[in-house]
């Protein structure tokens, strides 16, 4: 798997930073009447806990901790093609996808030795989805992951591929950098884990799910994941082979749309599975706005030590593979890495 690599960084942890319409905020007994910017919404704050424990999580999500935030506005949606084209056409931004790779930065995240691949291989372009024609080892994504020349946010398949009628899907092939350029655009920022998680849960929400503690209550599909046998018969039964429009399915109580499924979205966290640990080790029993750790660590890949939180699984999250249509789940990333099923959306602090 290729990936771009931009700066280096020696692992090392220190101190980590633990020390719809119109909604009503309560300060003092008084009443103060929030109004979040257009097509955001507020997001009230408070106390819950984060990650889980259960059977059913990964190794990473747990232990649980208690975590207090402050309040922030929130997009109701992942960014949108016809969002970032805005951006791409007022700034001229060209995103990591589209440009020259070069070799010398990415073999820094590589096992010494590795050999240099030949030049078309450098080209630019992204990760694509590319599901086989039978069953395989469930243990080799890259059965099922290739490296296509050309594959951007403007042809998220390859560049035989367009966007074309998908204004309202939301923007893929997005690097780590590409997001937090078009966040510092429209003046927001990414959120971090702890926001995300707590936003997406909705109002005092500790099911499974978003909705409850059943995937597909009534046979009903309320986010788009991967049905059928996966990686290779994707049976449709959502309606979506890859994303689908962002508002197509109900929104949670805060008025956030997609939060489970559709595409997985960047936080601004670097990526540690014992991250949890290290806030119970360094904090009290309250956890207040943890921003993650200074650097990242990844021990199913240590060579690469540059990557961030990614929540909310995307259209390829399968029960028989990665369940991450959940609060709690968590994947790490690399942030060179564009993806199909990897977007954004952003947040803005309450002055």
């Amino acid at each position: 798997m290729i990936f771009r690599t931009y700066k280096y960084l020696i692992i090392l942890l220190v101190l980590f930073g633990c020390k719809q319409s119109e909604r009503k905020l309560k300060i003092d007994n008084a009443v103060i009447n929030i109004k979040p910017p257009k097509g955001m919404s507020y997001i009230p704050g408070g106390i819950f806990i984060m990650g889980s424990s259960a059977e059913y999580a990964e190794n990473d999500e747990g232990p649980e901790i208690k975590v207090k935030v402050d309040p922030f506005f929130m997009d109701e949606t992942e960014v949108t093609n016809v969002q970032f084209k805005k951006f791409v056409e007022e700034t001229g931004y060209v995103t990591v996808a589209e440009r020259p790779v070069d070799w010398e930065q990415i073999k820094k995240d590589l096992p010494p030795g590795t050999t240099k691949p030949h030049d078309s291989i450098l080209a630019p372009g992204s990760l694509v989805f590319s599901p086989p024609n039978l069953a395989v080892d469930l243990n080799d994504y890259s059965q099922w992951w290739q490296w296509v020349n050309g594959a951007d946010w403007k042809h998220p398949l390859g560049p035989e591929s367009s966007i074309e009628g998908k204004d309202n899907h939301p923007v893929v092939q997005i690097a780590y950098e590409d997001a937090v350029a078009y966040a510092n655009w429209a003046g927001k920022r990414l959120p971090t884990e702890a926001e995300w998680e707590f936003a997406s849960r909705g109002k005092g929400n500790y099911a499974e799910f978003v909705w409850g503690d059943e995937l597909s209550p009534q046979n009903t599909y309320l986010a788009n994941f991967f049905q059928g046998d996966f990686p290779h018969n994707n049976s449709l039964e959502d309606g979506y082979e890859t994303s689908a429009p962002v508002r197509s399915y109900p929104e949670n109580t805060y008025g956030l749309y997609d939060m489970i499924g559709n595409v997985w979205e960047w936080t601004s966290d670097w990526y540690r599975p014992d991250i949890k640990k290290l806030y119970l080790a360094n904090a009290s029993k309250l956890c207040i706005n943890p921003k993650g750790p200074d650097s990242s660590y990844d021990p199913n890949d240590p060579y690469a030590t540059q990557k961030r939180v990614i929540k909310g699984g995307s259209f390829l999250c399968s029960a028989q593979y990665c369940s991450n249509y959940r609060s709690t789940s968590r994947m790490a990333t690399s942030i060179d890495s564009g993806q199909n099923h990897l977007g954004f959306r952003c947040v803005k602090d309450i002055e």
